[in-house]
């Protein structure tokens, strides 16, 4: 049996039909699908380019296809192309597919009622919460509190009719979120054996008017979710103070020249450094090692990669209280998001100790291992064979001619 999967996530197809990511998406994620099924069929946005980028990885291969929808950027540009959408998506999925979808997401959105009113069974990987996505803040659309409304609302349907769901929390998403037919807490975060260090940093007594400390943080800059300008400013607030630290943001996207202006108007250019996008892997963990501390400001959050990423490295992170975040740090290394002088207090109480950094180290590595591949394999296959099973009892019970393919389809 083929799986037919959902994604949010945009790619890239050069003139030769390859498929390509410059996100995590890549080859090797998709090929964890194909120990309970045939094969993949990656149903997604596609926009063609003449040649990869520098930091694209192929995302196509053998046993994973990509069936393709026209792109879009955001709500406004999605109106537009809503019915071409549509109808590429009814295409997209055959008669005998199992289906996969990746929420919260429009293209899941317009796929779930194809399939509920073709009382089709499907199943969900839950790794974002509307809820957080469009709190305030976190973007800028006028719409957005009926973004937030309609989106949490329509999560809760999908999770309600679901035949499981498999979530990248241990409870946070599970609680707003449930799925009563079958439910597994699965963390699509997965920690390669090379990328994690072997023991916990020993932090050393530094006189605190003297010692310099490097701040990092990985975000995308395409919209305020990381709140980038939070964290900014709360780097003012402890320069203030007399804190010697300097900031090294990774990521890229169309507010960063607005994130640079509010860094430069604070009189930070010398403290605050952006280094853009970088490639997934080395390139990010050498930056990782020379940090003293990772922060995560987050206005909304999943559970994230990159603070997972960091505590493998044994670095000490702190972070806002949203989303997964308080399922990977303990109380005492939260703060409530959107308060700079939260963040900034809390800041300065970590630095000041380095008994308590070389204790977050340690204990950060340890949950690091949670996130090993063969930790998470077992869970996953297991979700992977239960959406299986769930569809070949539907096919036999209901023959092809009460399929999603293509009669049903089309009458929706």
């Amino acid at each position: 049996m083929n799986v037919a999967v959902t994604t949010e996530h945009r790619f890239f197809r050069t003139p030769d039909g390859s498929v390509w990511t410059d996100g995590v998406n890549s080859y090797e994620f998709w090929t964890r699908y194909l120990k309970s099924f045939d094969e993949v069929k990656v149903i997604a946005r596609v926009r063609d380019v003449v040649s990869p980028g520098s930091d694209y990885r192929l995302a196509s291969g053998a046993g994973v296809v990509f069936s393709v929808l026209p792109d879009y950027l955001g709500p406004w540009q999605y109106l537009l192309k809503a019915v071409a959408v549509q109808r590429s998506l009814r295409h997209a999925i055959a008669p005998q597919d199992a289906v996969l979808l990746r929420v919260s997401s429009q293209i899941a959105g317009c796929a779930a009622p194809l399939l509920r009113r073709a009382n089709r069974p499907y199943g969900l990987e839950v790794v974002n919460d509307p809820y957080d996505v469009f709190a305030p803040g976190a973007v800028r659309y006028r719409a957005r509190p009926i973004f937030r409304w309609w989106f949490t609302r329509q999560l809760r349907r999908q999770c309600r009719h679901a035949a499981g769901a498999a979530y990248v929390t241990d409870r946070t998403l599970q609680a707003r979120y449930p799925c009563a037919p079958y439910s597994v807490a699965l963390s699509d975060v997965e920690i390669p054996r090379q990328a994690t260090v072997d023991r916990p940093r020993v932090y050393e007594l530094r006189p605190a008017r003297s010692a310099s400390f490097r701040l990092i943080t990985v975000a995308s800059l395409a919209q305020m979710y990381k709140a980038p300008d939070i964290l900014i400013r709360a780097v003012a607030d402890c320069l203030t103070s007399g804190l010697n630290l300097t900031l090294k943001i990774l990521g890229d996207g169309r507010y960063r020249p607005e994130i640079e202006r509010l860094a430069d108007g604070l009189g930070l250019t010398n403290r605050v450094h952006f280094a853009g996008k970088m490639p997934a892997g080395e390139a990010v963990r050498e930056q990782l090692d020379g940090a003293d501390l990772f922060v995560l400001p987050s206005r909304s959050e999943g559970l994230p990669r990159a603070m997972v990423e960091a505590m493998a490295r044994a670095v000490p992170c702190i972070g806002s209280n949203v989303g997964g975040i308080p399922e990977l740090l303990a109380a005492e290394d939260l703060f409530p998001a959107g308060s700079v002088p939260a963040l900034a207090a809390k800041i300065r109480e970590v630095l000041s100790s380095p008994q308590r950094l070389s204790a977050m180290s340690a204990r950060n590595l340890v949950r690091a291992g949670d996130f090993r591949d063969d930790r998470l394999e077992g869970r996953r296959q297991a979700f992977f064979d239960h959406i299986r099973d769930v569809t070949a009892r539907w096919l036999a019970k209901s023959g092809e001619a009460g399929c999603l393919g293509n009669a049903e389809l089309e009458r929706c």
